[in-house]
């Protein structure tokens, strides 16, 4: 073979991909490739659709998104769904007052509901200072002449005595398509802007992710802190707070940033953006013109940041003003519940498998014809423990992205020898010139 193929086919062979280049994606599972197991408590005591709550383990050693998770039956793969109970989103619809004005010594106005069931109401109200109440009456039909009474309600603002603000009308779960409202107290027709409606979801419970009882107070403040590992979703902040004292309103700022990552060789990637939201702790207890308000709040929500498979690091922060500082007991991240459900035989055991990574997502007729069944059994995550047939998969991926360094090699040696190449062909047709 002569020089010049020599390097055509080297040139070619390096432009070529390897059979694992051109493989299909995904990979199948295999349970020696788990690197964890948890066992399932209570899935046999009957046969039928059986729930298990994730907790946070599960999604801290899972690959994001939970794709490399795996149920089994011995060895057998078992198809599942998992159920998410997500947050009600804050203001999810604005609805516009409708025939809004005065009638005798109440202001009045209606709203056209959206379809489905909805419970938290929110008046837009731009006044300050106030103390009102609220009857709210539901109607299927247009005018409401056959409407249902569904309670009065106190709203206020008592910003002016440091003791918050309250807008919101806690109503019964209720679907009627209109909403009938009659105020009493000094708002007029022009402080009222408009509403919004909270969704009702199925059943909204939390999971405790992490809980602490130490805080630190400086100055004005009083600060917790929390390190959440990677991929594992926090959605609210919950306080426990004691008894005294009996009335107070405190804003609170939670910021969350990501853990170190790794130095970057290139200097190209940056790290992510510290991500900040804030809150208010409200507890109202008392009667205040003749009106009995009743209010706490003692969580915030926070939105779901992720990193890019980094930790995170969570400060939490009450600002006290010049009051004492909230005797704080405990201060709980919280996620949305997550179940894991699938169809179990009686006398089975099943366990979860988790930590490959080289897994997509399942698909399961199972998860896509799944229906909810309100009896389902309850059973429970065992703790978490090394999987005893645990072995590296091979590494599936081609041979030039596990060798990078010898794709340069060759490319640069295809250089050369190209370089060697036209150096020698000059000198052939210089030498060929002079003896022409």
């Amino acid at each position: 073979m002569n020089l010049r193929a020599m390097v055509v086919l080297l040139a070619v062979t390096a432009a070529t991909p390897s059979p694992s280049e051109l493989r299909s994606p995904g990979a199948p599972p295999e349970i020696r490739y788990f690197r964890y197991e948890r066992p399932i408590a209570g899935a046999t005591a009957r046969a039928g659709q059986t729930c298990v709550v994730m907790d946070a383990g599960v999604f801290a050693h899972a690959a994001p998104g939970l794709t490399d998770v795996r149920l089994y039956r011995g060895t057998t793969e078992t198809p599942f769904v998992i159920r998410e109970a997500a947050p009600v989103e804050q203001k999810q619809r604005e609805v516009a007052p409708l025939n809004l004005g005065r009638k005798g010594a109440h202001t009045t106005f209606e709203a056209a509901m959206p379809e489905g069931r909805y419970s938290d109401v929110e008046l837009d109200v731009t006044a300050k200072n106030f103390i009102a109440t609220v009857a709210v009456t539901g109607s299927h039909t247009e005018g409401g002449r056959e409407g249902t009474e569904l309670g009065m309600f106190t709203i206020f603002d008592l910003s002016g005595q440091k003791l918050g603000r309250s807008t919101v009308l806690h109503l019964p779960e209720s679907d009627f398509r209109y909403l009938y409202f009659a105020i009493t107290g000094p708002l007029k027709p022009e402080d009222v802007a408009g509403l919004s409606v909270e969704r009702v979801p199925a059943k909204q419970t939390y999971v405790t992710v992490a809980d602490t009882n130490r805080v630190v107070e400086k100055g004005r403040e009083t600060t917790v802190q929390f390190k959440v590992p990677a991929n594992v979703p926090v959605e609210r902040v919950e306080f426990v707070v004691g008894a005294e004292p009996k009335n107070f309103s405190r804003d609170v700022t939670v910021q969350v940033e990501p853990e170190a990552a790794p130095k970057q060789t290139d200097g190209e990637t940056e790290p992510p953006a510290p991500v900040e939201s804030s809150g208010n702790l409200l507890r109202l207890h008392a009667t205040q013109d003749g009106k009995r308000i009743d209010e706490e709040h003692l969580a915030v929500g926070t939105p779901w940041v992720e990193f890019g498979g980094l930790g995170s690091a969570w400060t939490v922060m009450i600002d006290n003003g010049d009051d004492a500082p909230l005797v704080i007991t405990d201060v709980r991240l919280q996620m949305a519940e997550r179940k894991l459900c699938f169809d179990a035989a009686a006398g089975a055991s099943y366990a979860l498998f988790l930590g490959d990574p080289a897994l997509e997502a399942p698909r399961y007729d199972y998860a896509r014809l799944f229906v909810a069944d309100a009896d389902a059994a309850q059973a429970t995550l065992g703790p978490e423990e090394s999987n005893p047939e645990y072995e590296a998969r091979p590494d599936a991926r081609a041979f030039t992205e596990r060798h990078p360094g010898l794709l340069w090699a060759a490319l640069i040696l295809v250089v050369v020898l190209l370089g060697v190449v036209a150096l020698r062909t000059a000198k052939e047709t210089k030498a060929e010139g002079k003896t022409g």
